[in-house]
């Protein structure tokens, strides 16, 4: 089996880049999942309404991604993991999810 991830080299992270997309996610909340190469996020949103227009929107924008993240949903509350499964950890897709998925969260 070919993996997908194989055909989209670009979307690893160099060491560098990689570091530094950390840094800048984990001061906007995102923490390392250390038990896999993943990304988290924990959402709190004054209603289930307002919840749930967001990950409409997430949901909007991974499809168009074709990268979907891992997420639980109770009430106002919206967990998010991010990893690139095809590839086995953290990529430039999944920097590019979160970015947008903060900017989403920041416009609820």
């Amino acid at each position: 089996m070919i993996s997908l991830c194989g055909f989209l080299i670009s979307h690893w992270l160099t060491t560098e880049e990689r570091s530094q997309v950390l840094l800048d996610l984990k001061a906007s909340g995102w923490v390392e999942l250390s038990e896999r190469d993943a990304i988290y996020k924990e959402f709190n949103f004054k209603s289930f309404n307002q919840a749930f227009g967001f990950m409409t929107r997430v949901a909007l924008q991974a499809e168009k991604m074709n990268h979907h993240p891992e997420w639980f949903n109770v009430y106002s509350k919206v967990q998010i993991t991010l990893i690139s499964h095809d590839c086995g950890g953290l990529t430039k897709r999944d920097v590019k999810l979160a970015q947008f998925i903060d900017k989403a969260a920041a416009s609820v």
